[in-house]
């Protein structure tokens, strides 16, 4: 039997792009994390750059972009020898489009710089779903080579929380042993869950969710930009990428369909429940099968951090102010909108690990939500 050919490499889908943005090496702009790169130049102006940073925060705020713009400036701006003619501390990271490190780093042809991210299985054509010992490696060889022109070298990992043990293990002693004149850039969306010996042995540069503001300053770059940036950047969580893939999934239209369902509880319009359970049925739909999932998890925290705290948040969808107030106004009932939320995710979970037909399983969440809802009003 004949083997089918190999995938050229430029048809292969890289696994640090978000479907629909520009990948973050064509990001100049960073938009609205200014204390982090003001807290790296400032360490690299005071001659304190750290051999290893780790950029962390929620999947989607731009963290690759950041490292990726830290890889730019380190590469592009002379070392200082500290001589009397040397030139002033730089006043920003931005080195521009047509300079030629930004070129090579574009074409992933800069010599200097090793980008370790989840490698290609030609077996599989897929993936790997993991960063393993073998990738680890290659880096460390890599910078066990002298740097062409004895000059500085980065690396970036995107991300670590991919790593599995084996290579994890392997950074570890990168970090505790660092090659001169290198810069490890680790990017990690749940850093909570890395070894503390990794996370200690790296400076941690801290991501902020975007405000509605930012956000739409930065949609705008990818040429998304929205009329109302505040549904998005709500629900989000200020997270770039994740508002690409809502808008790309309609997802704001879906939001507003639940909400208008969940205005009728807690005497639930079942023919309208069953449509919107049909969303995410069927081979094809198990992006929005996945979002709608997060959505309703999303409209229960809401409820719940409401109910708690006494005030709503901005509304994501038309309506949705009042139907929290009424539905969640006071710290008990919220209670039992978390513990709902708490019990529907381990459900989702559960289901979609032994494949439960995905209208079945919203249709079951939405009328768990309807006998919550009746059951708090007639308390």
């Amino acid at each position: 039997m004949s083997r089918a050919p190999k995938v050229a490499v430029e048809d292969r889908p890289e696994p640090d792009r978000v479907t629909g943005a520009p990948h973050p090496r064509e990001t100049l702009t960073l938009i609205g994390h200014h204390k982090a790169e003001a807290a790296f130049l400032d360490a690299y102006s005071a001659g304190k750059l750290h051999h290893g940073w780790m950029i962390t925060g929620p999947l989607g705020l731009g963290k690759a972009t950041l490292a990726w713009k830290i890889a730019r400036f380190l590469l592009a701006t002379p070392q200082d020898d500290g001589g009397m003619f040397a030139s002033a501390p730089p006043e920003a990271l931005d080195i521009p489009a047509d300079h030629l490190v930004s070129h090579r780093l574009m074409a992933l042809s800069e010599p200097r710089l090793f980008l370790l991210r989840r490698a290609w299985d030609d077996t599989a054509r897929k993936l790997k779903s993991m960063i393993t010992v073998d990738e680890v490696r290659k880096m460390k060889n890599y910078f066990a080579l002298s740097a062409a022109d004895g000059g500085r070298r980065v690396a970036i990992i995107d991300s670590v929380d991919e790593m599995n043990t084996a290579a994890a293990n392997a950074l570890l002693k990168l970090l505790e042993e660092p090659p001169p004149n290198v810069t490890l850039l680790l990017i990690s969306h749940q850093p909570s869950k890395l070894l503390p010996t990794i996370r200690s042995r790296c400076r941690e540069l801290r991501l902020a969710p975007l405000g509605a503001e930012d956000m739409a300053t930065a949609l705008a770059v990818t040429g998304d930009a929205p009329e109302d940036p505040v549904p998005l950047a709500e629900l989000s969580g200020g997270s770039v990428g994740e508002a690409i893939r809502i808008m790309n999934l309609d997802g704001l239209k879906l939001y507003a369909g639940l909400v208008s369902l969940f205005a009728t509880l807690p005497r639930l319009d079942r023919s309208r429940a069953l449509a919107l359970a049909e969303i995410g049925a069927g081979r094809g739909n198990e992006e929005k099968f996945d979002l709608l999932l997060m959505l309703i998890d999303l409209f229960l925290a809401r409820l719940a951090r409401a109910g708690t705290l006494g005030y709503c948040p901005p509304e994501a969808a038309k309506g949705e102010a009042e139907l929290i107030a009424r539905l969640s106004p006071n710290p008990a009932d919220a209670r039992h909108w978390a513990d709902l939320a708490q019990g529907l995710a381990n459900r989702a979970r559960r289901g979609r690990a032994v494949n439960l037909d995905p209208a079945s399983l919203l249709m079951d969440m939405v009328l768990q939500i309807d006998q919550t809802a009746g059951m708090l009003a007639q308390r």
